[in-house]
C-alpha cells in the first residue's frame, strides 16, 4: 500500500488563496478610494457649479436692473426733452407778445425829455469818460423830432420821420444804439422837406435796426 502525504500541498494552496484574497482586497481597496475621490471631486464640482450658477442669476439680476435704469432714463430724458420743448414754446409765445410792447416803451423813453435809453449806468459813465461824444446827450429836446411810421417784422425795425435837423437825426439814431432793445442800427439817406403850413424846413430820414427781444 502506498501512502502520499498531501499536507505541504494543502499548505501552498491556502497561501496561494491568501495572497489571491489579499490583492483582491488590494484592489477592491483602490477601486473604493478611486469611487470615494470621484464622489468627492462630483461634489467640489458641483459646490463650484452651483456657486457659478448663482454668479450667474445675479448677474442676470444685475444686468435686468441695469436694463430697466436705462429705460428710465432715456423715458425721463425723453420727458425732460417733451418738457423742455414746451417751455420753450411758451416762451417765443410770452416774447412775442410782450416783446413788441417793450420795444415800443424803450422808444417812449428815448424820445421822452429828460429820459434816455436803458443802458447800464456804470457803462454809460465809462462811455462819457473815454468820449463823451459816444453818449447821449441829456439835454436833448425830443420835440425836435416826431415818427410818422414804424413797421417791424421778424424783429426787423424801419422806422420813417420828421426832423427839425440831421443832429437831432443822429441823436435819436445814437440813443438807440446805447439802448439794450437795439441793435445793427443804420441811418438811411434822408432828404430835405419844406413843411409850407409852419414855413418849416425838414429832413425827413429813415432809420432801420434788429429788435431784441
Amino acid at each position: 500500500m502506498i501512502r502520499i502525504n498531501l499536507l505541504p500541498r494543502k499548505k501552498r494552496v491556502v497561501e496561494r488563496q491568501d495572497k489571491a484574497q489579499l490583492w483582491l482586497a488590494v484592489i477592491l481597496g483602490l477601486v473604493l478610494v478611486e469611487i470615494v475621490g470621484l464622489v468627492v471631486f462630483h461634489g467640489i464640482k458641483n459646490e463650484d457649479l452651483r456657486a457659478q450658477e448663482t454668479k450667474n442669476s445675479e448677474l442676470s439680476a444685475q444686468i435686468d436692473q441695469s436694463k430697466k435704469i436705462v429705460e428710465k432714463q432715456a423715458d425721463v430724458r425723453e420727458k425732460l426733452a417733451l418738457l423742455r420743448a414746451r417751455e420753450e414754446a411758451i416762451s417765443k409765445l410770452q416774447t412775442a407778445r410782450t416783446g413788441p410792447t417793450e420795444v415800443l416803451l424803450e422808444l417812449s423813453r428815448i424820445l421822452t425829455y429828460g429820459r434816455g435809453p436803458s443802458i447800464d449806468p456804470a457803462r454809460l459813465a465809462q462811455l462819457r469818460r473815454d468820449d463823451p461824444g459816444s453818449a447821449f446827450n441829456a439835454n436833448w429836446d425830443p420835440r425836435r423830432l416826431w415818427l410818422v411810421s414804424f413797421k417791424e417784422e421778424k424783429r426787423k425795425m424801419r422806422l420813417e420821420g420828421l426832423a427839425r435837423d440831421g443832429e437831432d437825426v443822429s441823436e435819436l439814431a445814437r440813443r438807440m444804439s446805447l439802448s439794450a432793445s437795439f441793435g445793427q442800427v443804420k441811418l438811411l439817406p434822408a432828404r430835405r422837406q419844406r413843411d409850407s403850413a409852419n414855413n418849416l424846413d425838414l429832413v425827413r430820414f429813415s432809420l432801420e435796426a434788429e429788435v431784441k427781444y
